[in-house]
């Protein structure tokens, strides 16, 4: 994880925020959101702060993957993000994780277009932040590993200048349930899913379109155990209902107007047994 420093300060129609951020309140719920993470059981491992203009820095999830054999350093599809690939470059070597690969021009990849559907099988979104020059050196790399890479077109929906992920329409909870905004879900992916046993969630559309598509978007701390935000209870009690046990905590500030949710707030480095 990476503390807020420039998202702070950060002009918000430069990083195509929704509004001008509230420097206090951001820092308050950040705060509250580290504090469930490590309750959850979590080792939480910093990324170093720094004097730079990385605004999206504490959006971990999208610079790199990791896998069994080591890390992916990626390249963002969002130009003001292209510094921060080095930042996990960094990290990596200080903590004398492996780096099996890296993404490199004219490709693009970001972390919240990757979504393991089991741990040999990864599903990629093809979209505005992730093309398929990308996703041919993505194949290469983890091709010796025996990693099956499977890309599924992403849709419009906004714009270029709009995120949209793959995990911002599909969220696993389990490694039998996830959580989908159906009505942007590719299709071939939603049948793929279904086959492998899924039970998929259909998230509420009102709730998901109030909170810019968030309230998809779920950490998943174990099997069936997450961090959502808060305000959206339709959708809470859908997860609940199927055996989630799901903690809310405020992200009015923090995630919604940035288009970052709580899976986008962490890069996950390794998993104990047992969960995903």
């Amino acid at each position: 994880m990476r503390a807020p420093g420039a998202i702070l300060a950060a002009d918000h129609e430069r990083w195509h925020y929704a509004k001008p951020l509230d420097p206090d309140a951001l820092g308050h719920q950040y705060r509250t959101f580290a504090e469930l993470v490590a309750a959850s059981g979590a080792e939480i491992v910093w990324l170093p702060d720094g004097d730079d203009d990385l605004a999206d820095s504490i959006f971990t999830y999208d610079p790199s993957i990791m896998t069994p054999a080591g890390a992916i350093v990626l390249r963002p599809g969002k130009p003001l993000r292209s510094g921060e690939a080095e930042l996990h470059r960094s990290f990596y070597r200080a903590h004398d994780i492996p780096i099996i690969g890296t993404i490199t021009a004219p490709g693009t990849v970001e972390g919240g277009d990757c979504l393991w559907l089991d741990p040999a099988t990864l599903a990629v979104g093809r979209g505005f932040r992730t093309n398929q020059a990308g996703i041919d050196q993505l194949v290469a790399i983890v091709e010796s590993i025996h990693i099956e890479v499977t890309p599924y077109d992403l849709p419009y929906f906004r714009g270029p200048d709009a995120c949209l992920h793959l995990m911002s329409v599909v969220n696993p909870l389990d490694t039998d349930l996830a959580l989908v905004h159906a009505e942007l879900m590719p299709i071939a992916l939603h049948q793929v899913m279904v086959d492998m046993g899924y039970d998929l969630l259909h998230a509420p559309t009102d709730e998901l379109e109030a909170s810019a598509g968030l309230s998809v978007n779920v950490l998943a701390t174990g099997p069936r155990r997450g961090i959502a935000v808060d305000g959206f209870p339709r959708t809470v009690d859908l997860m609940r209902s199927a055996g989630c046990d799901v903690t809310v905590f405020r992200a009015d500030e923090l995630c919604i107007p940035c288009e970052g949710g709580p899976t986008c707030l962490t890069r996950p480095l390794l998993r104990d047994p047992g969960r995903r």
